[in-house]
Parts: structure tokens; C-alpha cells; sequence
């Protein structure tokens, strides 16, 4: 048996990951100035962060550093047993370069080692679904190399809808520029965002006000799961449950029979969109272009 891996940008909760068997590695969240490990709501509470942001705090993250990989790794490897990480999106975060050389680091001692690593091209619950298929698939007998080849082979499918209430943590998190922050704001624009092909944030569309934003969400969502209307859809939200419950209501009234779970953005991902943000998750027939 091999041991499926992550880290806490995949934002699914705690216990969940416990009850599966999946270990993961904690980023790190700076907020005024004090040092946080994310680990997805054991000890760190995401009620106390979005409450500073609240207050005006602009939290900073770390992408996961090679040392820590290294140790993350190493007692798997020293054990023998074979490991598949599934990491945050490379074209967010260095966090997924850092895997790839603390990979190299531990095979030169161990060259007989089984470390196979997957870019998800995903955040949040992107990586999270990611993540929870995998689950699905490692215990209907799947073995590593086919799993983490159907990962890579699929990982496109993966949707991801983001909308936030307020620019300037885009801004401040460089996705967008001040000039776009101010103007948005003043004429209420509410980006509707994807991530593309390289695992990059981007700004598919640009809806006057936070309903329209919302129901883009729905919309979105609706046409991707069309083909698979009961594979699992993951809604997260931060701080902003009501916004999130008009999108799945708006999902089932179309299509009763999809599984939807509302949970949050966590520290990682909430640091950048601030407050208000809601995300919809879900596997498409085709890939993302």
C-alpha cells in the first residue's frame, strides 16, 4: 500500500483528511506579525483569522519550504513505503517546486525510494476535490502509478469558480492592479475568476453587482457538470455562508440530485481574497482551455 499525500491549501478539513489516512504539510500564515500553521482547523481556528481581516488585517502567506518537505517525506521513505504527493498549484505558489527538490535531496540517499509527485494545477477546494477522488480511487484498488497518471491525465477537468466583495486583497496579493481595485469598487464590479491551464489565477468575466457575480457561479458550475450532474460539487466560502447557500440553491434548482458541500476558504487562499470570497468546485467532461 502507498501512502497518498498533500498539503493545507486543499483546504478540506481536518478530520477528513485523519479519517482517510491522507497526511498533509501546513503552510504558514502571517498575520500582524505573528507566525500560524495551517493545519486545517486542528489548532488554528479560521473564525479567529477572518475575524482580523475583518478588523483590516492583510495576512501573508509562505509557500512550504524544502526542509520541510524533506522532513514531511523522509518518514515514509526511511519506512519503505511509497508516497504520492498531490501539491497546490505551481502556478500559485513555489510550494510544489519545493516538493520537487526535497524529492531529489532524499533520493540521492535513497535511490530505491517511490516518491511520485502531481502538480494539481489547483487551489483550495480544486486541490481539495482533487484530493478527495484520489481517496475514492486509492481504495477501490487504484495503484500509485495509475492514480497519479489519471490525476495528471484529468487534473484539467477540475473547475474552479472564485468570486470575492473586495478588490483590494486581490490587489494587495498582486492579481490585480490599484487602478482596477479602485474602479471596481466604485462601480461595484465583482470579478468572476477561473484558474487556466497553468494553474494561474485569472479574470474570466466582470459582473455589476454580487448577485450577477453569484449566479456566474451557478452558471459555471451547471455547464460542467451537465455530463456528470452526481459527482460531488464543493462550495467554500469565506465568511460568507448566505452567499454560498444562494449558490447551491441555485445549482439544485436545476439539478436536485448533485451533492453539494458548502465549507471554507482556508488561511492560505483567505489571505488573498479577504472577506466575502466564495468558490465553486466541480469535474467537467472536457479539460479547461
Amino acid at each position: 500500500m502507498y501512502q497518498l499525500l498533500t498539503d493545507s491549501a486543499c483546504d478540506l478539513p481536518y478530520q477528513t483528511l485523519k479519517d482517510a489516512n491522507v497526511d498533509f504539510v501546513s503552510m504558514h500564515v502571517d498575520v500582524d506579525g505573528v507566525d500560524h500553521v495551517d493545519d486545517l482547523g486542528e489548532t488554528f481556528k479560521l473564525d479567529q483569522l477572518y475575524a482580523q481581516i475583518g478588523q483590516g488585517v492583510m495576512p501573508t502567506t509562505a509557500q512550504v519550504n524544502v526542509g520541510q518537505f524533506v522532513d514531511f517525506f523522509t518518514p515514509y521513505v526511511e519506512a519503505n513505503t511509497p508516497i504520492l504527493y498531490l501539491g497546490f498549484s505551481s502556478g500559485l505558489s513555489g510550494t510544489f517546486s519545493s516538493a520537487e527538490q526535497a524529492k531529489q535531496i532524499l533520493l540521492e540517499d535513497h535511490p530505491k525510494a517511490t516518491i511520485r509527485l502531481v502538480d494539481s494545477l489547483a487551489a483550495a477546494n480544486g486541490e481539495g476535490l482533487m484530493v478527495l477522488d484520489a481517496i475514492d480511487q486509492q481504495q477501490a484498488g487504484k495503484s500509485l502509478d495509475e492514480l497519479a497518471d489519471w490525476l495528471e491525465a484529468n487534473r484539467l477537468r477540475y473547475r474552479q469558480w472564485f468570486t470575492v466583495d473586495d478588490l483590494n486583497y486581490l490587489y494587495h496579493g498582486g492579481r490585480v492592479s490599484k487602478t482596477s481595485a479602485t474602479l471596481g469598487t466604485l462601480l461595484n464590479i465583482k470579478p468572476v475568476m477561473d484558474v487556466d491551464t497553468d494553474g494561474h489565477l485569472r479574470v474570466v468575466k466582470k459582473a455589476r453587482s454580487r448577485q450577477r457575480s453569484l449566479q456566474a457561479l451557478a452558471d459555471e458550475t451547471l455547464a460542467a457538470i451537465a455530463h456528470d450532474p452526481k459527482h460531488r460539487v464543493l462550495i467554500a466560502t469565506a465568511d460568507a455562508s448566505d452567499a454560498a447557500e444562494i449558490v447551491k440553491k441555485r445549482i439544485l434548482a436545476k439539478s436536485p440530485d448533485t451533492p453539494i458541500t458548502i465549507g471554507h476558504i482556508g488561511a492560505a487562499i483567505a489571505s488573498h481574497t479577504g472577506l466575502g470570497c466564495v468558490a465553486v468546485f466541480s469535474l467537467d467532461a472536457k479539460p479547461r482551455a
